[in-house]
Protein backbone atom coordinates (compact mmCIF):
# COMPACT_ATOMS: atom_id res chain seq x y z
CA UNK A 1 0.00 0.00 0.00
CA UNK A 2 1.38 3.39 -0.61
CA UNK A 3 2.16 5.94 2.00
CA UNK A 4 -0.28 8.26 0.92
CA UNK A 5 -3.11 6.00 -0.65
CA UNK A 6 -6.55 7.23 0.34
CA UNK A 7 -8.61 4.79 2.65
CA UNK A 8 -11.12 6.87 3.93
CA UNK A 9 -14.82 6.07 3.78
CA UNK A 10 -16.20 8.12 0.89
CA UNK A 11 -12.68 6.65 -1.04
CA UNK A 12 -13.95 3.05 -0.38
CA UNK A 13 -17.79 3.61 -1.36
CA UNK A 14 -16.12 5.50 -4.43
CA UNK A 15 -14.25 2.57 -5.79
CA UNK A 16 -16.77 0.33 -4.93
CA UNK A 17 -19.59 2.11 -7.15
CA UNK A 18 -16.98 2.14 -9.82
CA UNK A 19 -16.28 -1.56 -9.56
CA UNK A 20 -19.96 -2.07 -9.05
CA UNK A 21 -21.36 0.69 -11.57
CA UNK A 22 -18.06 -1.93 -14.37
CA UNK A 23 -19.47 -5.21 -12.88
CA UNK A 24 -23.15 -3.88 -13.24
CA UNK A 25 -22.48 -3.35 -16.80
CA UNK A 26 -21.49 -6.43 -17.50
CA UNK A 27 -24.44 -8.21 -15.82
CA UNK A 28 -26.89 -6.14 -17.58
CA UNK A 29 -25.33 -6.52 -21.03
CA UNK A 30 -25.21 -10.61 -20.14
CA UNK A 31 -28.86 -11.08 -19.35
CA UNK A 32 -29.65 -8.28 -22.20
CA UNK A 33 -28.00 -10.79 -25.14
CA UNK A 34 -29.66 -13.72 -23.65
CA UNK A 35 -33.36 -12.74 -25.49
CA UNK A 36 -35.16 -13.58 -22.17
CA UNK A 37 -36.25 -9.41 -21.91
CA UNK A 38 -35.08 -6.98 -19.22
CA UNK A 39 -33.57 -7.71 -15.72
CA UNK A 40 -37.05 -8.48 -14.33
CA UNK A 41 -37.91 -11.00 -16.45
CA UNK A 42 -34.75 -12.84 -15.90
CA UNK A 43 -34.57 -11.96 -12.35
CA UNK A 44 -38.15 -13.68 -12.17
CA UNK A 45 -36.99 -17.27 -14.06
CA UNK A 46 -33.92 -17.06 -11.84
CA UNK A 47 -35.92 -17.02 -8.61
CA UNK A 48 -38.77 -19.42 -9.44
CA UNK A 49 -35.56 -21.73 -10.82
CA UNK A 50 -34.29 -21.23 -7.40
CA UNK A 51 -37.15 -21.21 -5.03
CA UNK A 52 -40.01 -22.95 -6.91
CA UNK A 53 -43.52 -22.14 -7.17
CA UNK A 54 -44.09 -18.48 -5.44
CA UNK A 55 -47.51 -15.86 -5.12
CA UNK A 56 -46.80 -13.27 -7.47
CA UNK A 57 -47.29 -10.88 -4.70
CA UNK A 58 -44.44 -12.50 -2.87
CA UNK A 59 -42.00 -12.24 -6.51
CA UNK A 60 -42.27 -8.80 -6.70
CA UNK A 61 -41.28 -8.07 -2.76
CA UNK A 62 -38.21 -10.35 -3.42
CA UNK A 63 -37.23 -8.94 -6.64
CA UNK A 64 -38.18 -5.39 -5.30
CA UNK A 65 -41.16 -5.00 -7.95
CA UNK A 66 -44.48 -3.03 -7.45
CA UNK A 67 -47.87 -4.69 -8.13
CA UNK A 68 -48.34 -3.38 -11.26
CA UNK A 69 -44.72 -4.54 -12.65
CA UNK A 70 -44.80 -7.74 -11.28
CA UNK A 71 -47.82 -8.47 -13.08
CA UNK A 72 -46.69 -7.30 -16.31
CA UNK A 73 -43.67 -9.39 -16.29
CA UNK A 74 -45.29 -12.78 -15.15
CA UNK A 75 -47.49 -11.44 -18.08
CA UNK A 76 -44.51 -11.52 -20.37
CA UNK A 77 -43.12 -14.47 -19.27
CA UNK A 78 -46.61 -16.29 -19.40
CA UNK A 79 -47.17 -15.17 -23.05
CA UNK A 80 -43.73 -16.66 -24.03
CA UNK A 81 -44.79 -20.31 -21.96
CA UNK A 82 -42.11 -20.08 -19.85
CA UNK A 83 -44.16 -19.32 -16.68
CA UNK A 84 -47.76 -20.41 -15.86
CA UNK A 85 -50.25 -19.23 -12.79
CA UNK A 86 -51.55 -22.06 -10.59
CA UNK A 87 -54.09 -21.06 -7.95
CA UNK A 88 -53.63 -21.54 -4.23
CA UNK A 89 -55.26 -24.66 -3.30
CA UNK A 90 -55.99 -23.42 0.11
CA UNK A 91 -56.78 -19.73 -0.98
CA UNK A 92 -57.94 -18.69 -4.42
CA UNK A 93 -56.89 -15.36 -3.60
CA UNK A 94 -53.40 -15.99 -4.27
CA UNK A 95 -52.16 -16.73 -7.18
CA UNK A 96 -48.94 -18.38 -8.24
CA UNK A 97 -46.08 -18.38 -10.63
CA UNK A 98 -44.45 -21.96 -11.64
CA UNK A 99 -41.65 -22.70 -14.00
CA UNK A 100 -43.21 -24.68 -17.07
CA UNK A 101 -40.49 -27.40 -18.45
CA UNK A 102 -39.88 -24.57 -21.09
CA UNK A 103 -38.78 -22.11 -18.43
CA UNK A 104 -36.84 -24.58 -16.46
CA UNK A 105 -34.89 -25.19 -19.35
CA UNK A 106 -34.85 -22.07 -20.92
CA UNK A 107 -33.39 -20.24 -17.44
CA UNK A 108 -31.07 -23.17 -16.88
CA UNK A 109 -29.60 -22.94 -20.32
CA UNK A 110 -29.24 -18.75 -19.85
CA UNK A 111 -27.86 -18.99 -16.28
CA UNK A 112 -25.03 -21.46 -17.49
CA UNK A 113 -24.28 -18.46 -20.73
CA UNK A 114 -24.79 -15.54 -17.67
CA UNK A 115 -22.31 -17.51 -15.13
CA UNK A 116 -19.72 -17.52 -17.68
CA UNK A 117 -19.75 -13.88 -18.21
CA UNK A 118 -19.77 -13.00 -14.82
CA UNK A 119 -17.06 -15.82 -14.75
CA UNK A 120 -15.37 -13.28 -16.88
CA UNK A 121 -15.52 -10.89 -15.47
CA UNK A 122 -14.30 -11.65 -12.16
CA UNK A 123 -11.24 -13.47 -14.23
CA UNK A 124 -8.82 -10.58 -13.10
CA UNK A 125 -9.05 -11.99 -9.43
CA UNK A 126 -7.57 -15.12 -7.94
CA UNK A 127 -9.92 -17.59 -6.17
CA UNK A 128 -7.90 -16.41 -3.24
CA UNK A 129 -7.98 -12.61 -3.63
CA UNK A 130 -11.93 -13.51 -4.29
CA UNK A 131 -12.72 -15.32 -1.09
CA UNK A 132 -11.02 -12.12 1.03
CA UNK A 133 -12.95 -9.91 -1.11
CA UNK A 134 -15.89 -11.37 -0.47
CA UNK A 135 -15.31 -12.07 3.19
CA UNK A 136 -14.18 -8.19 3.86
CA UNK A 137 -17.52 -7.01 1.48
CA UNK A 138 -19.42 -9.54 4.47
CA UNK A 139 -17.94 -7.25 7.30
CA UNK A 140 -18.31 -4.38 5.55
CA UNK A 141 -21.99 -4.98 4.71
CA UNK A 142 -22.75 -6.09 8.04
CA UNK A 143 -21.05 -3.04 10.16
CA UNK A 144 -23.19 -0.58 7.86
CA UNK A 145 -26.45 -2.66 8.07
CA UNK A 146 -25.99 -2.21 11.96
CA UNK A 147 -25.48 1.55 11.71
CA UNK A 148 -28.64 2.02 9.02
Amino acid sequence: MSQHEDTSGMHVWLVMWKAFKALEHIDKRSIADLGLGGISDFAILELLSNKGSMPINSIGKKIHLTSGSITAAVDRAEKKGLVERQWDTKDRRIIHAALTPKGKSTINAAMKKHAEQLELASAGLTNSERAQLLKLLKKLGYHAAKLA
